[in-house]
């Protein structure tokens, strides 16, 4: 039996996977504590935000190459993550609910931004995401539109139409006229 001897990688090929693993490092020094502050505004959990912070990264490594504009992926991988957080603990608090329904206790006064959550949590996806990306993540809106693979120009109306929304339901609920 002959061993296989395990040649190394070209000298260029060390040299571009490592400005690679450089850019992703520096990308994640610069842009990591801000989209974990980001998550833990919306999830509330340092725990939790850490967790969607670094799953975000990961799929981003996985897709490195094919990412054009790393940090609005980050985000909107993060939106996704936090949604399904959301709908995982909505259905927690629905199962509680049913298990002590007999044990009815009055609910706590919801606070303003508590209800702003909730509204933005039931605007649809089209309007909910880039209210997150730009509201809460900060991010332009060509680097949404990027990020969504959508025109400027409809990341702006999608904007609009969720403010209006957002308005109206806020004037409902808590008559506010501003």
């Amino acid at each position: 039996m002959h061993d296989a001897v395990q040649r190394p990688a070209p000298a260029g090929a060390r040299t571009a996977e490592s400005r690679r693993e450089a850019a992703a490092a520096a990308l994640f020094a610069s842009a990591y504590p801000r989209l974990a502050g980001w998550c833990r505004g919306l999830v509330h959990s340092d725990d939790m935000a850490h967790d969607i912070a670094a799953e975000a990264f990961t799929r981003l490594w996985s897709r490195w190459t094919s990412v054009a504009a790393p940090v609005p992926y980050l985000y909107s991988v993060a939106s996704n993550l936090i949604k399904q957080q959301w709908r995982r603990a909505d259905r927690e608090r629905q199962a509680l609910g049913r298990m002590t329904a007999e044990a009815v206790e009055p609910a706590p006064p919801a606070d303003r931004g508590t209800a702003i959550k909730e509204l933005v949590q039931a605007l649809p996806e089209r309007q909910r995401v880039p209210v997150l990306l730009h509201y809460y993540a900060d991010l332009s809106i060509d680097e949404i539109a990027k990020a969504l693979h959508r025109r400027p120009g409809t990341i702006k109306s999608d904007l609009y139409t969720a403010r209006q929304a957002l308005k109206a339901e806020l004037r409902g609920h808590h008559d506010i006229t501003t």
